[in-house]
């Protein structure tokens, strides 16, 4: 299988899913593991799906629907035509909208710099099972790598964050800048082979389109994260563990 094999296959595939188990894919996530740039576009692949699958959430159902399909339940056979009818017709609109909501991102590639996007993507660096590129306990160490490696490094950490043990730190890359990721240990069990359980990700604030302003957090899920997303002095923050809103909320 090549990288446009593997594309294609990888076009249908549902982060998370029992698409996971189908042989297919397993060999093309595993030529994504080898392949550099094919990790990169599935990454980008799996952030705008995420983006698309919160849009139609927040599509309002209309008013009075569930009530108006309780009622015709009991309606005659004519009736239950139409409204099956009607409901392939919803069915074909919404395939419809969400094929033009595709090609729409597709087609406008600096969309990519989406708040939403950026977000995805970096959670999934975080629990995709990562290899730091600087393994220390030493925040002056991975300053000093940060900055070797143009990657922000003159960022501001909350106070509480301040006094959480740092275990590395890894130079992550988001469209054409570079992003700092500062990787800490909070005291709780790891998994089998993790080094890290809380991460922080520092990249230019004008890189991410529609960043806050605000200095103030903005708390999300992300994936399997709780989040937290600021901005101050030119930068854009995003730190995430796993757990709840809480668990994220008393680093800052």
């Amino acid at each position: 299988m090549n990288r446009d094999e593997a594309k294609d296959i990888l076009l249908l595939y549902r982060h998370h899913t029992v698409d996971e188990q189908e042989t297919p894919v397993i060999k093309a996530l595993a030529l994504a593991k080898s392949d550099p740039e094919l990790a990169r576009w599935l990454e980008i692949h799996c952030a705008r799906e995420f983006v698309l699958r919160e849009k139609f959430r927040q599509i309002p159902v209309p008013a009075g629907l569930k009530e108006q399909i309780i009622s015709e339940q009991a309606a005659s056979r004519r009736m239950v035509s139409r409204r099956r009818n009607i409901a392939l017709l919803s069915a074909a609109v919404v395939m419809v909208v969400f094929a033009l909501l595709a090609f729409w991102f597709d087609r406008r590639g600096h969309d990519d710099d989406l708040l939403a996007v950026y977000q995805n993507q970096m959670a999934g660096f975080a629990l995709r099972g990562y290899a730091m590129d600087l393994l220390t306990n030493d925040p002056v160490q991975i300053r000093a790598f940060l900055k070797d490696n143009h990657a922000p490094a003159d960022y501001d950490l909350p106070r509480p964050l301040q006094q959480v043990a740092q275990s590395g730190c890894a130079v992550e890359h988001w469209q054409s800048g570079n992003v700092s990721m500062i990787c800490f240990r909070t005291g709780k069990p790891l998994a089998p082979g993790a080094q890290s359980d809380l991460w922080l990700f520092v990249v230019a604030r004008d890189s991410v389109k529609d960043a806050p302003e605000e200095i103030l957090p903005h708390y999300s899920k992300v994936n399997r994260l709780s989040t937290a997303t600021w901005s101050q002095g030119g930068k854009l923050y995003f730190l995430g563990t796993e757990g709840n809103e809480q668990d994220v909320k008393k680093f800052l």
